[in-house]
């Protein structure tokens, strides 16, 4: 059989068995898999998750992959999906074990001020803003088509090892939907992929609320931002933001206290008056 040909047809039961035998082999030899799991039919669920998806499916150059690819990332062919600044990458099960790496360009720093303008004053109030929630506007704004911090074909770079021509195979297919999912639980991780800071949005929405500048500032900068955003950050961002919590600690040199000297009173003694003889 040729290189580039077909393989042979293989079972959806056989392609979950090899999946399975896969995960134990590669944990066993220590590597931590983030699989995607997803629960039914419904890859997305979330706001987030579904404006990726609705993003995904709007570009005609990929529909024609795309369908095997929602088949891929439901039967859990995805075994590990991993997002860092502006890459991506991943491990599919198919005929065999697939490496995919996605690269996706920095977001234009004049497209993101735009946004994160678009953004300031959008969220209603104080207490929504403390809570870290973002308007219906905002999201629709981060997840405008042409606009927002979706990335175009143009800015993506597709890369699996199988045997397949196309630019966008049924692996990498199956990887981009499972950022989807992915984004139902961890939106940060749009802005990860963006190498873009989240918290932007939020302090500049922060100094726009009329009369409430620096009180409403001085409560994000004491906050941990993970409870402010609604996400769990990483390790890293944790640490940093924890230390930033920490009072300053004085470093002058400290006084010296000099003990005063107690002065003893002397006592009075009486003169005796001389007796007459």
């Amino acid at each position: 059989m040729s290189r580039w040909s077909w393989g042979p047809y293989v079972s959806v039961a056989e392609k979950r068995r090899k999946a399975a035998k896969a995960v134990a082999k590669l944990s066993k030899r220590g590597n931590q898999l983030l699989p995607v799991s997803i629960d039914g039919r419904q890859i997305a669920k979330t706001f987030w998750g579904k404006a990726w998806c609705d993003h995904l499916e709007s570009y005609i150059d990929y529909e024609n992959r795309l369908p095997r690819g929602r088949t891929y990332v439901r039967n859990g062919s995805v075994l590990d999906l991993k997002v860092y600044e502006g890459k991506i990458e991943a491990l599919v099960q198919g005929s065999a074990l697939y490496k995919v790496q996605i690269e996706i360009n920095n977001v234009d720093s004049n497209k993101w001020k735009s946004i994160a303008s678009k953004c300031s004053g959008a969220i209603g109030s104080v207490i929504e803003l403390l809570q870290g929630k973002l308007s219906s506007s905002v999201m629709t704004t981060i997840t405008d088509k042409n606009s927002g911090l979706f990335p175009s074909p143009k800015e993506i770079k597709l890369k699996c090892s199988c045997p397949d021509w196309a630019e966008m195979c049924k692996h990498v297919a199956a990887v981009l939907y499972g950022i989807g999912s992915r984004l139902d639980s961890e939106p940060q991780l749009l802005f990860t992929l963006r190498k873009v800071d989240h918290m932007e949005l939020v302090s500049k929405a922060a100094l726009s609320v009329p009369g409430k500048r620096s009180t409403t500032a001085r409560v994000i900068e004491d906050q941990d931002l993970s409870d402010l955003f609604g996400i769990q950050l990483n390790d890293d961002a944790k640490a940093k933001n924890e230390i930033a919590k920490k009072p300053k600690i004085s470093t002058a040199p400290k006084r010296k206290v000099v003990a005063k000297k107690k002065v003893s009173k002397k006592k009075k003694v009486k003169k005796k008056r001389p007796t007459r003889s």
